[in-house]
């Protein structure tokens, strides 16, 4: 899923839940600084930043619901508040430090504005509890795949041409995996009714997974062959559980076992986009 709840241990502490909004955020951030073929600090603070802005949602939506939801103080609401300045506390750190170590600090400074917005709008949808929405978790993998232009920003201090390509083909990718596990989702509650449907996330994902092939041929026309089998693997693999979406024990596979699949394919995913981009 593209979005990233939490769970509240007893120290309330809040901690990511759902790994693959965590793997959607760092698999592009890693790949940047990969094919960057240098290392500098300043992405080891790139990467904190962009850690705790995934993780200062949650206290935010708590304190959220408590002001404008709950009509009495939920004893949940002062942990969030505290969670929320300390990670505010170590978000301005972690800022100050990128901008004053840049060169320009223009691209930076748009970056944060649009992650804060992102956050925003995370939070307004989560306080109104349509978080699981399709084309909001298809925003969000779009905005979590942006950490490679995070890396680059915080590196070099410029977004090579590469990036750009990197972070399409990522958001590419995961959006197509967002419209399968939902079709998915969308097939278990039909087996359950004793019927089977052909539903609007199952239509959406078979035209993603024709995207994913034109786009591969795209690619491989051009010569980028490592690139074009990043994405016919990925299509291939979606392809194939939607086909197996057809069969009544498929469908009996824990929603775990499917999100090690699709992680196991996003790293695989991952080595061939580095390949065919160095």
């Amino acid at each position: 899923m593209a979005t990233t709840t939490v769970r509240q241990s007893s120290a309330h502490a809040y901690l990511p839940r759902e790994h693959g909004a965590t793997a959607m955020m760092l698999t592009p951030f890693f790949c940047a600084a990969i094919l960057l073929r240098h290392v500098y600090w300043q992405e080891a603070v790139a990467l904190v930043a962009i850690v705790v802005a995934l993780v200062i949602k949650d206290p935010l939506v708590v304190m959220a619901r408590q002001r404008w939801i709950w009509k009495q103080k939920h004893a949940e609401t002062d942990a969030a508040r505290r969670a929320a300045v300390t990670e505010i506390l170590l978000l301005a750190a972690a800022g100050a430090a990128l901008l004053l170590s840049a060169q320009d600090w223009h691209p930076l400074t748009a970056l944060f504005v649009a992650s804060a917005a992102f956050t925003v709008l995370a939070v307004a949808v989560n306080v109104q509890n349509r978080q699981r929405s399709v084309w909001f978790q298809v925003v969000s993998a779009v905005a979590l795949s942006g950490t490679s232009i995070a890396a680059c920003l915080a590196g070099p201090g410029r977004v090579p041409a590469w990036c750009w390509m990197l972070w399409g083909l990522c958001a590419l990718q995961a959006t197509a995996g967002i419209f399968v596990v939902h079709a998915r989702l969308d097939a278990r509650v039909a087996s359950r009714k004793g019927g089977h449907t052909h539903s609007a996330n199952r239509g959406a994902a078979i035209l993603v997974q024709v995207i994913l092939m034109l786009t591969a041929a795209t690619f491989s026309a051009s010569g980028r062959y490592w690139i074009a089998a990043a994405l016919a693997v990925a299509a291939c693999f979606y392809l194939l559980d939607l086909r197996r979406q057809r069969a009544s024990a498929s469908l009996q596979m824990s929603l775990k076992s499917v999100g090690q699949q699709a992680l196991t394919l996003s790293i695989a995913f991952a080595i061939l986009i580095i390949i065919g981009l160095w």
